[in-house]
């Protein structure tokens, strides 16, 4: 199977970002992608009580579509529109249904391309935000980074979607910059982004609970071990 050629469709753009852009994925123009041509409204898949993607316990909500075609992307098998099955009023109910319990902070968006399937996340957002105000995080991945969701010409249903966010993770998945000890993320170009703060600045402003490990938790726990081993 021939490999997937990529593109930079913005070559003349400059400050789009860390490492941005890259020969390992696909780099939009501003307004080139929106979920108006390309959204299907499908989803991959919806996990519940998680503790992998974001702070707390969550739900994950995959949604189904990605042009970005990061090189040695993890969820690739969802870069087609159409993969997965539609969004319904079943699922945004049990979505719902699982928010509500005491134990849950709160959801997050991957997919896929959250940004590029609006329709159905503004939807969901808005009920989040009508039922549970601030009580429950909305966290999101993208393949955007803030400063390309920034550019005159984006599409206004992304920094809508932005406005019901309480944190993003920005960028692309660039293999040669993968770090397994990265905390949420898989690459180190990638951000943790405190959204509410961001808009408030005008610029891209870190999460402050950022904690990456040094080394690996098994390594460090196989330490202890033989030094416990040694004293007896």
């Amino acid at each position: 199977m021939a490999e997937m050629k990529l593109h930079d469709f913005a070559a003349n753009e400059t400050d789009r970002g860390p490492f941005i852009p890259t020969k390992l994925a696909n780099n939009p123009r501003a307004g080139q992608w929106t979920s108006e041509r390309l959204s299907q409204d499908m989803v991959a898949d919806y996990k519940r009580f998680l503790m992998t993607d974001g702070e707390g316990i969550r739900c994950s909500l995959y949604v189904s579509g990605c042009p970005f075609h990061c090189k040695d992307c993890f969820n690739s098998s969802i870069w087609d529109f159409k993969a997965g099955h539609e969004y319904t009023q079943a699922l945004e109910d049990h979505i719902i249904e699982d928010l509500a319990q005491p134990f849950v902070q709160g959801i997050t968006y991957l997919g896929g391309e959250p940004l590029l399937n609006t329709r159905v996340l503004l939807r969901l957002s808005k009920r989040i935000r009508s039922e549970f105000g601030h009580d429950k995080d909305i966290w999101c991945w993208t393949g955007y980074t803030w400063e390309e969701l920034m550019r005159p010409g984006e599409s206004q249903d992304k920094m809508e979607l932005l406005s019901y966010v309480d944190i993003l993770v920005d960028g692309r998945y660039i293999a040669t910059l993968h770090d397994s000890l990265l905390q949420f993320r898989g690459s180190r170009n990638q951000r943790i982004l405190d959204v509410p703060q961001s808009l408030a600045q005008g610029a891209p402003v870190q999460w402050s609970k950022l904690h990456d490990q040094e080394r690996f938790i098994p390594e460090i726990y196989g330490q202890e071990r033989a030094e416990g081993e040694g004293k007896a």
